[in-house]
């Protein structure tokens, strides 16, 4: 219910609030015992410290804030015709004031989905509700530009330069820009797609651009490293080329003439996709690697349970210490925390 806004007596905060007799007025600051911060009545704010009256509380309802840290990782980027794939925006908030029992949005971004052609699928970005992480840019092949993204996608086999992460821009960075490929005559190789860590590595000479590091982040309790690029795959004529290595953090292995296709980045972390390994003739030597899916993941105070009213999202729950840790893995629906 709600304060009324006419004829409201201490009784009648007590009702909303909560507390016990006798009543005091004190009791009743903002950020104290009963009321949460950011409460407001029809007159504005209620008081933290200083000076507080009845009347400020007239039709005031009780809203609670919950102080939580979130995790937002979007999917990587697919690897291209050598070029690897940028890893998913990688962006962590800590003290954000969620409003307990009000809809907010959680959607997971899918990778990039690999293939065998100069230029392969585009990831999804995964947003909590106002906040979203840019899915990771795939990699590039002969005339065909690879992406911009939460990281770049590495630069193609003819010449292409590595692209731009942390497009669009966020602050902390969400990403780094992936490494540049090498000429299109043989031996070449693709550069290495961006991570949270590091940009993706340039071509050299039949040896693909490492991808970029992930990052490490604890949210869960444990240290675990995501959201690391796609190497960089090798064109070669005759002899062996040297697939570029995966990113620290779930990316992808490049593809060469003795391993093959490039590896696909890891589920949940938002690696990033290994590029195609490429013959003399421009054959591909297999798939490129797909991005990996994104993640979410939701620390708040155990006091509280998170549900997915409607459904439409795949999460599990553990407990760390005074703190309740909710991984959503896949899926898009809406979430609410309430008091258990």
């Amino acid at each position: 219910m709600t304060v009324p806004t006419t004829n409201v007596d201490l009784s009648d905060i007590q009702t909303e609030f909560g507390g016990s007799n006798p009543i005091s007025l004190s009791e009743y600051y903002a950020g104290g015992t009963h009321v949460s911060s950011g409460q407001t009545g029809n007159s504005g704010s209620i008081p933290s410290s200083g000076t507080i009256s009845i009347g400020q509380f007239r039709g005031a309802t009780d809203t609670v804030i919950i102080t939580s840290d979130f995790l937002i990782i979007a999917g990587g980027g697919s690897g291209g015709a050598t070029g690897g794939g940028g890893a998913g925006g990688h962006r962590f908030f800590e003290d954000v004031d969620i409003t307990g029992g009000t809809n907010f949005t959680v959607t997971i971004g899918a990778g990039g989905a690999g293939g065998a052609s100069q230029s392969n699928g585009t990831g999804t970005n995964s947003v909590l509700g106002d906040n979203t992480s840019t899915r990771g840019g795939k990699g590039g092949g002969e005339g065909a530009a690879g992406e911009t993204g939460g990281s770049g996608g590495g630069g193609g086999w003819s010449n292409s330069p590595g692209l731009a992460g942390n497009t669009p821009s966020t602050s902390p960075s969400q990403g780094n820009s992936g490494g540049s490929g090498g000429p299109n005559t043989s031996p070449s190789a693709g550069g290495g797609g961006g991570g949270i860590g590091g940009a993706g590595g340039n071509q050299s000479g039949s040896t693909g651009g490492a991808g970029g590091a992930g990052g490490a982040n604890s949210i869960t309790g444990s240290s675990v490293t995501r959201a690391g690029g796609g190497g960089g795959g090798a064109y070669v004529f005759g002899g062996s080329g040297t697939a570029g290595a995966a990113g620290s953090g779930g990316g992808g292995r490049g593809g060469d003439n003795n391993q093959g296709a490039g590896v696909s980045g890891s589920a949940n972390t938002g690696g990033g996709g290994g590029g195609n390994g490429l013959s003399a003739a421009g054959n591909f030597l297999g798939n490129s690697g797909s991005g990996g899916s994104g993640i979410v993941i939701l620390k708040y105070p155990d006091t509280f349970t998170v549900s997915n009213p409607g459904g439409g999202l795949t999460s599990s729950t553990a407990t760390s210490g005074d703190f309740k840790i909710t991984s959503f893995t896949a899926g898009t629906g809406n979430v609410q925390l309430n008091a258990n």
